[in-house]
């Protein structure tokens, strides 16, 4: 039904991914969106036509509470445990290191804004996890989800401002908290603005009290599943992403200083674009080539200490196997010798000091006798 909506309504052919890409902002979240929407206006009238006798729908608006702060606290506590265990944001790679400031995209600048600090990154999530906590219980649900319009909406503003697909359900959490706040908005505006003494509330329950013990068990239960669900999988996403992680024996950024091709020494020229120019080195079995015209390539890498030699080769080369002999004079220079795509090639290489890049160096300090904005 998407697809055709897409098709004859918006003219959208050539743009439906059917597939997950990562977004969540892409034509078939908008689609969705609005098909939901349509559903609902026409669901609206249907509805207020045939039972437009009632007079108050108690019930109704007990579960829907219930359902909106149950589907809102799992998010929050979902989305914020994925940053106390630091996996939604990586500090900046290597190449980030190297990427100029202006080819960056804002989604990639708003990472490595968040990513560069693991302390802040901790924070957020923890502010995100307690809004989680505060909806579960009766007693603190009007307080979470003042936690929640906060927290939210500077998400879906940076969401808009910085290009990030996650706009539709950032905006989405954010009105679920507002709903969840302006349900109990007289007694917020006593407390805050009239200074009023209140009674503790006395929601409506359609529930029997006989049902109570039953139904507290259940609670107890499902919280239980919703937060080590939580934690267990962001713990495991962590794990597996610390796995990809592990460093290379010859971890850092390498500088090119002599390119040799099929025995002529190339120049390093930006005009030159087979020209390496650094080796990067940060996760075991993989290595990046950047190019003096700022192209990049990827390459898979793999060490034979005891044959003292490497490979080097693309996915599609995956036959390539001890292509390259390794010479390590020191800890800061490098020999490679060997054959890369029936081309001859002899490169040396010298470590660059990661300690040299500002972003690394600076740290913090209590004391800044002045701005130090670089």
């Amino acid at each position: 039904m998407l697809v055709w909506i897409g098709e004859n309504i918006f003219e959208t052919s050539g743009r439906l991914e059917l597939e997950s890409t990562g977004s969540g902002d892409d034509t078939m979240a908008w689609l969705s969106l609005f098909l939901q929407f349509a559903v609902a206006i026409v669901g609206f009238i249907i509805w207020s036509v045939l039972d437009r006798r009632r007079s108050s729908y108690n019930d109704l608006f007990y579960w829907f509470r219930t359902i909106l702060r149950v589907f809102v606290s799992f998010f929050m506590i979902l989305y914020g445990f994925a940053k106390v265990f630091l996996v939604q944001f990586n500090e900046p790679s290597l190449l980030d290191l190297l990427q100029p400031f202006g080819d960056m995209s804002p989604m990639g600048l708003a990472w490595a804004y968040m990513g560069y600090s693991p302390a802040f990154e901790v924070f957020t999530g923890l502010l995100e996890v307690i809004a989680g906590f505060l909806l579960i219980s009766k007693r603190t649900q009007t307080l979470g989800a003042l936690f929640v319009v906060g927290i939210m909406t500077h998400v879906a503003v940076m969401n808009l401002c910085f290009d990030i697909p996650v706009k539709i359900f950032s905006i989405h959490l954010a009105l679920m908290g507002l709903v969840l706040l302006l349900s109990d908005i007289k007694r917020f505006q006593y407390v805050f603005f009239r200074k009023h003494n209140i009674k503790l509330s006395t929601d409506y329950r359609p529930i029997n009290p006989r049902f109570n013990k039953a139904i507290r068990v259940f609670k107890i239960c499902s919280l239980s599943f919703i937060i080590l669900g939580a934690i267990a999988l962001r713990g495991l996403i962590y794990l597996e992403q610390r796995k990809d992680q592990i460093r290379d024996e010859f971890y850092g950024i390498w500088e090119v200083e002599t390119f040799i091709k099929n025995g002529d020494t190339i120049p390093p020229l930006t005009t030159i674009d087979d020209r390496w120019r650094y080796m990067i080195m940060e996760t075991k079995g993989s290595t990046v080539v950047k190019k003096m015209n700022d192209s990049i390539d990827f390459y898979y890498f793999k060490v034979d200490s005891i044959k003292n030699s490497i490979s080097i080769y693309k996915e599609d080369n995956t036959e390539a196997a001890n292509n390259f002999y390794i010479e390590q004079k020191d800890s800061l220079h490098l020999k490679i010798k060997g054959l890369l795509d029936q081309d001859s090639l002899k490169i040396h290489l010298k470590a660059i000091d990661l300690k040299d890049f500002t972003l690394i160096n600076r740290g913090f300090h209590w004391v800044n006798e002045t701005p130090y904005n670089k």
